[in-house]
């Protein structure tokens, strides 16, 4: 057996399980194949002369073509104020029409990404991504995974512990993210961004109050067709909206709900209180999307 026969063969038996990897780590089917078959050409070009775990070794391979991906992504975002962050892609079984659906394929159709993580992972570094995908999913040590990040097991161990935390506060927090106040505050910024004016009267308090402006008419003038850059979001896991810029929180306004109307909206710019703030982007709604 050749040397391209027997990389052939090893990728052909890993595929299934290094196309799981690359989905996971970037949320999206066609990318996943994009990182598989860019994993392929670099394999093609790689000496394998000490290659004695080759599982492991396409997995580094993978791993790090969508560090570099999650890395252009994160770039690409922070060159574009205001944007939105992608919504996932449904997964779905291999194109390839040789290929059958194997287990894997069926657990990642049971089991996809879901919006809301999806939003979370967004929100990680590339390297926590990694780290909290390839141990806590795909069970890869960390020295390992250090190796791929040039960092130490036990800073890779961090990068992981970090994210896992914010994945499982996206749980404690999903009956905030359907909650009344989360729709009230979605309405807002659909109406503020659509320049609906009547459709603010209808969400504000006669008495609101919002950056010293006091009065229905008055916020519902200031707000109406701005917000283009807001952001639903929980904000210590109470619905609210950030202007995200450039990677980073700029603002967090924050709604006070009584009886069904909105009294009053604050707005924190300072920087230093917004880093010590837990933000946790939701996904888009129709509403906010028309």
């Amino acid at each position: 057996m050749t040397e391209q026969d027997w990389l052939s063969a090893r990728f052909a038996e890993h595929q299934d399980r290094l196309r799981a990897v690359a989905y996971r780590m970037l949320g999206s089917p066609a990318e996943a194949e994009d990182a598989v078959q860019e994993a392929w050409l670099r394999v093609g070009r790689a000496d394998t002369d000490q290659v004695e775990n080759p599982a492991g070794w396409l997995t580094t391979i993978v791993a790090r073509v969508c560090l570099n991906m999650l890395e252009a992504r994160r770039a690409r975002r922070e060159d574009s104020a205001g944007a939105l962050p992608p919504e996932p892609d449904a997964p779905h079984r291999s194109s390839h029409p040789n290929i059958p659906a194997t287990p894997e394929d069926e657990a990642l159709m049971a089991d996809s990404v879901g919006v809301a993580l999806t939003v979370v992972l967004d929100t990680l570094t590339p390297a926590e991504r990694l780290a909290f995908v390839l141990h806590d999913v795909f069970a890869v040590s960390f020295t390992e995974i250090g190796a791929i990040i040039d960092r130490s097991p036990a800073a890779t161990r961090q990068l992981a512990s970090r994210a896992r935390r914010r994945v499982q506060g996206t749980a404690d927090a999903s009956d905030a993210a359907r909650s009344p106040k989360r729709e009230m505050v979605a309405a807002f910024l659909t109406a503020a961004r659509d320049g609906d004016f009547t459709g603010l009267l209808e969400l504000l308090d006669p008495d609101a109050v919002a950056l010293e402006i006091r009065g229905a008419h008055a916020v519902a003038a200031f707000f109406a067709g701005r917000a283009q850059a807001a952001r639903i979001a929980l904000v210590d896991g109470v619905p609210a909206a950030v202007w995200w810029h450039r990677g980073r929180p700029e603002a967090v306004f924050t709604f006070t709900i009584n009886g069904a109307k909105i009294t009053r909206i604050a707005v924190d710019t300072d920087p230093d209180r917004l880093r010590g703030l837990d933000i946790v982007l939701l996904p888009t709604g129709d509403k906010e999307r028309r």
